[in-house]
């Protein structure tokens, strides 16, 4: 795996974060050596939002690792805006199309962990 990013929850509405240059895109980032993929997502959800997540699953996406979570905190003073949203905006940094798998399955996933708790 060479990046990581995390779709992380509250509720039903799941956190994205704007990037200058590309537009609203899932916290996320390289995973530097020696750092396994979690927590480089971990990393890059602290660093790009400002705040953390309790991870619930995991899923590959070509050399990307995928993350669902719950988000722990709330979103700010991070590198980048930091914004909840129930469905996708517009200006999004990448094809919608990776958005529209991954953001149902990581809903799934956080939904069923908060029954859980």
């Amino acid at each position: 795996m060479k990046t990581a990013y995390t779709v992380a929850f509250r509720g039903d509405m799941f956190l994205m974060v704007l990037n200058p240059r590309r537009g609203w895109e899932m916290p996320g980032g390289k995973i530097e050596p020696g750092e396994s993929a979690e927590d480089a997502a971990r990393r890059e959800l602290m660093e790009e939002a400002g705040c953390g997540a309790r991870l619930v699953g995991s899923a590959s996406e070509g050399e990307c690792a995928v993350f669902a979570g719950i988000l722990e905190g709330e979103p700010g003073g991070g590198e980048m805006e930091a914004r909840l949203f129930r469905d996708l905006p517009d200006g999004l940094a990448f094809d919608r199309s990776e958005y529209e798998r991954t953001v149902p399955w990581a809903r799934s996933l956080a939904g069923r962990a908060a029954k859980r708790a």
